[in-house]
């Protein structure tokens, strides 16, 4: 066997009992009847195994995939009758990127004045979003990569933790009525559609990865569905097990980043990045529903695109609920694109001492 092949059979096998915790996690909230079962399921169980000291094995390239995936399945949700909705979109777009830029002030400031960490770790752990732009460019500077990590990392565990019984005290959305039927758990799309899917995946992450797109893998597979989609050539979707599947490596590949974390060690971080994640999220509720009184959109729409970071866990729950996934992946590739564009030089500014 030549080492091209071995080496992704051997993560393969490596991630394979990780995995088998993420679907039982899964498959338990999915017979309690949980809201996002398979995502939600799978990230508490591995979240915990983490924590106790279980050596997880991240999804590896795995989670690129599925981030293709996930793509395609967000570009089907673009339909030509969106037309009409696109002029509403400017007050929100603009109203997410004034909470944006609250968020982060905040969230610099709390790192920085009260959680006492360094001016670096600070402006790389307060960023709402890009993750993974965010960990590269920290890894050049002074900044503590564990604090960067746990504060992200945190972030987005509470922030889909929070998503059910947020959604629920907001209205607008019926939890229970997400989760397919039994039945269509096997259901397929026809081998013509398969292939437009699949070319979507194919062609939209070349594309994404020749325009620079930020989460390229994620985003330029979404441009080419919904291109399709919008130009009527396939109204196919995803099948709901390969969403599920998606959902369970989503939520492993957030609950594993905990591996490793010594509780007596790093308490104070996890606690300080809780607090923050919970003023976040506040922040986030209140924008939603000024932008619900501004646009006429559902609270629940904004509020899935007004929260910060975690652009493919966010836009998988909107297309796993149903919740105007077109809306809401249009907000977070706008997010991620203004802070890739105005980082450097942000963070340029805020690095120079006080004078």
């Amino acid at each position: 066997m030549s080492d091209a092949l071995e080496r992704p059979l051997v993560a393969l096998g490596r991630f394979l009992p990780t995995l088998a915790l993420g679907l039982a996690g899964g498959g338990l909230a999915y017979a309690l009847h949980l809201p996002l079962p398979w995502l939600l399921g799978a990230l508490i169980a591995t979240t915990l195994a983490s924590l106790g000291g279980a050596r997880l094995r991240s999804p590896g390239r795995g989670r690129q995939g599925v981030l293709v995936v996930i793509g395609v399945m967000l570009g089907s949700a673009f339909t030509p009758d969106l037309s009409g909705d696109l002029p509403r979109w400017g007050a929100s777009l603009a109203l997410m990127l004034l909470a944006t830029a609250a968020m982060m002030a905040f969230s610099v400031w709390f790192s920085h004045r009260v959680a006492g960490h360094s001016r670096e770790t600070a402006l790389y752990s307060g960023v709402p979003g890009g993750v993974s732009t965010v960990t590269l460019m920290a890894m050049a500077s002074g900044a503590d990569l564990r604090v960067v990590g746990i504060t992200h990392a945190v972030r987005i565990l509470v922030l889909l933790v929070a998503i059910p019984p947020v959604l629920q005290a907001i209205g607008h959305v019926d939890l229970a009525g997400a989760t397919p039927d039994p039945a269509r758990w096997l259901w397929l799309p026809g081998p013509v559609d398969a292939a437009w899917l699949a070319a979507a995946g194919v062609g939209g992450g070349w594309l994404g990865r020749r325009l620079r797109l930020p989460n390229a893998l994620l985003f330029g597979p979404a441009l080419a569905s919904a291109a399709l989609h919008l130009a009527g050539v396939t109204h196919a979707a995803v099948p709901p097990s390969l969403l599920a599947l998606a959902q369970v490596i989503i939520g492993v590949s957030v609950g594993v980043r905990f591996a490793g974390t010594p509780l007596a060690r790093v308490g104070q971080a996890l606690l300080m990045a809780v607090a923050q994640a919970l003023v976040l999220l506040a922040i986030a509720v209140l924008a939603a529903w000024v932008g619900h009184l501004l646009t006429g959109y559902s609270a629940a729409a904004a509020l899935l695109a007004y929260m910060p970071g975690g652009a493919p866990e966010l836009s998988l729950v909107a297309l796993t609920l149903g919740i105007d996934p077109a809306f809401v992946t249009t907000h977070h590739l706008l997010r991620i694109t203004v802070l890739v564009l105005m980082l450097p030089a942000l963070l340029h500014r805020l690095e120079r001492p006080a004078s």
